[in-house]
């Protein structure tokens, strides 16, 4: 298992997909990280609001070392550090610190 904390912003699927929940989203808020099905070439770790609405995914960057740990049963929570509105760039408004711990 790993112990690891990484900050990352969230990319967004598309602006109007976040533009819908950023008025909601408040910092200190925790998200959940769902990691795509072991199908796809390049799998990646899906950012979802604690209602289940998906707002983007996490950076390849973040990605590659994620996602096989939780397809392989690890998990990991994420808190939002940073909000910013509209009039930042979609890919810039969400700063997530991401945590991973040993069960």
């Amino acid at each position: 298992g790993i112990n690891q904390t990484a900050m990352a912003d969230i990319m967004d699927i598309e602006p109007i997909t976040l533009g819908r929940h950023i008025d909601r989203l408040e910092e200190g808020d925790v998200v959940r990280l769902i990691p795509d099905p072991p199908i796809l070439n390049d799998p990646e770790i899906w950012v979802h609001t604690a209602t289940g609405e998906p707002i983007g995914h996490l950076p390849p960057d973040v990605c590659w070392w994620l996602w096989p740990w939780m397809a392989a049963g690890g998990v990991a929570t994420g808190v939002l550090l940073r909000v910013r509105g509209r009039d930042v760039p979609s890919w810039r408004r969400l700063l997530l610190e991401v945590s991973c711990a040993t069960l």
